[in-house]
């Protein structure tokens, strides 16, 4: 059986800061356009498709629109005192590997993500992680995706993220916008203490420990066995990028 955990990459969505645009090229106009031009015939050439073009999308967005993977990259030029990888080169092995959920739910929006609350939920399921598990957070974020509220969720902090990844973990996933709490929550955290170490310190954990992450995953809920299944996030093969789309799907044998 296989789940699909993955958003669409939407025109203009909500759940995006910096949305995507996408110009759809239909059959009717642009593609029979564009056909015309290429293959300097007319309309009534087109005899197959009774005069219609092909379909086309433009698609203007950065990488980290949509259900995507995350390279080290993302993070800073380095990690663990070498040149980060970006997503190209990302081994293949992280994306394919044994997954977990990790019930979260309970933790309420803009609280960090602890190692307690890791341990408790690896706990509840009587699991204990293995090197390169692809770690899932399910936090219910996803539920609320096309309204303001998918931005109102937990996230990791730097001590549960370094934790996850010295178990062997090298992807960690999550069913919301990011794995950092969310950005107004950190600003307010750096604003009434003045110290930086709010700002962004999951992401910031790779540089200390090589990682990649998740972020949008959907239906988390939908697989049947909390461990068990398979994760497949294979990543775009964009060069040089800090992260890239994915179709993460789960798993599971039936």
């Amino acid at each position: 059986m296989l789940i699909d955990l993955s958003v669409p990459l939407s025109h203009q969505a909500p759940s995006e800061p910096m949305p995507a645009d996408i110009h759809y090229v239909t059959h009717e106009a642009e593609g029979r356009d564009q056909m015309q031009q290429f293959f300097g015939v007319k309309p009534e050439d087109l005899v197959y498709s009774q005069g219609l073009g092909w379909a086309v999308e433009e698609i203007r967005a950065i990488t980290h629109t949509g259900t995507h993977v995350d390279a080290p990259y993302h993070y800073a030029p380095t990690s663990e005192g070498r040149p980060a990888r970006t997503i190209d080169d990302v081994p293949l092995e992280w994306c394919f590997a044994p997954g977990v959920v990790l019930d979260v739910r309970h933790i309420a929006p803009g609280e960090f993500i602890t190692v307690d609350d890791l341990q408790t939920a690896l706990a509840k399921i009587a699991y204990q992680l293995k090197p390169r598990d692809i770690v899932l957070l399910q936090t219910g974020a996803d539920k609320r995706i096309d309204s303001a509220d998918y931005f109102a969720q937990p996230g990791l902090g730097r001590e549960g993220t370094l934790w996850l990844v010295e178990q062997g973990v090298k992807v960690i996933g999550i069913d919301a916008y990011t794995l950092d709490r969310p950005f107004a929550n950190m600003v307010a955290d750096f604003r009434r203490t003045g110290d930086g170490r709010y700002i962004w310190p999951a992401h910031f954990a790779g540089i200390t420990r090589e990682y990649c992450q998740i972020e949008k995953l959907a239906n988390l809920d939908q697989i049947p066995t909390p461990h068990g299944f398979t994760v497949s996030c294979l990543p775009v093969k964009i060069e040089r990028a800090s992260a890239a789309w994915c179709r993460a799907v789960a798993i599971v044998e039936e």
